[in-house]
């Protein structure tokens, strides 16, 4: 379990894949030996709520324990995951497209067309599942819940229409990802395997995204639910 105590190059050396959480926070490098509680308390980012998401990500057993027994922010919370979706959605995922498309596009000679335009399309048509699925909790649920902190409570909807809701994209993923490993012929192994390498890695990312979702989002808005009823 890390501390606020600790340092954030020793969290960041240990665990690259934070880096993900620091981009989605604003925070950037630069900070020497600083204290993880020193660099947020700099980008006015709340310490509990940078440590629960870590220690989700991290797949801690104790991220329970902190968002039991500490106020977590709701609003950083969703800021992030906001910051998460334009990731994927303006950034991730047309890299690993427009690598494909070069790809597919130098092998042209190895492989038939058809598979060619159906590794293409599948990949688009997975793209588009995702932004509907981003695109649904950009203008309904994250809508809802800052109506929420605001302490204005809808009837029509609660975080258990979501929860109940939400599907995994990044099985889709998993999906294209072991059609090329079992289909693609090409002899260009080195782009193949730096694209692939890049569909495992968004693959992980999209399913921490989902895990602090699932695991984080809910359960505070659920508490935050509660406490607006209440008033």
């Amino acid at each position: 379990m890390y501390k606020p105590t600790d340092k954030m190059s020793g969290l960041i050396t240990s665990h690259y894949k934070m880096l993900f959480v620091m981009s989605r926070f604003g925070i950037p490098l630069g900070f020497g030996d600083k204290t993880i509680e020193e660099v947020c308390s700099e980008n006015d980012i709340d310490v509990a709520t940078f440590l629960v998401i870590v220690e989700i990500l991290l797949e801690a057993a104790n991220y329970r324990h902190i968002i039991d027994n500490q106020d977590i922010s709701v609003q950083e919370v969703v800021s992030y995951l906001k910051s998460s979706h334009d990731y994927f959605l303006n950034y991730r995922l047309p890299n690993i497209r427009e690598n494909l498309y070069n790809i597919v596009n130098q092998d042209k000679d190895e492989i038939s067309n058809e598979l060619a335009k159906a590794i293409i399309y599948y990949f688009d048509e997975y793209v588009a599942e995702v932004k509907k699925h981003m695109e649904y909790e950009n203008m309904m649920v994250f809508p809802y819940i800052e109506s929420l902190i605001d302490n204005r409570k809808e009837e029509s909807y609660s975080i258990d229409v979501f929860a109940r809701q939400h599907n995994h994209v990044e099985e889709r993923l998993t999906e294209f990802k072991n059609i090329i490993i079992k289909y693609y012929p090409a002899k260009s192994t080195n782009e193949i395997h730096s694209v692939l390498f890049d569909i495992f890695v968004c693959e992980e990312d999209l399913f921490s995204h989902i895990s602090v979702e699932d695991k984080l989002l809910v359960p505070i808005v659920q508490k935050l639910e509660n406490k607006v009823k209440v008033k």
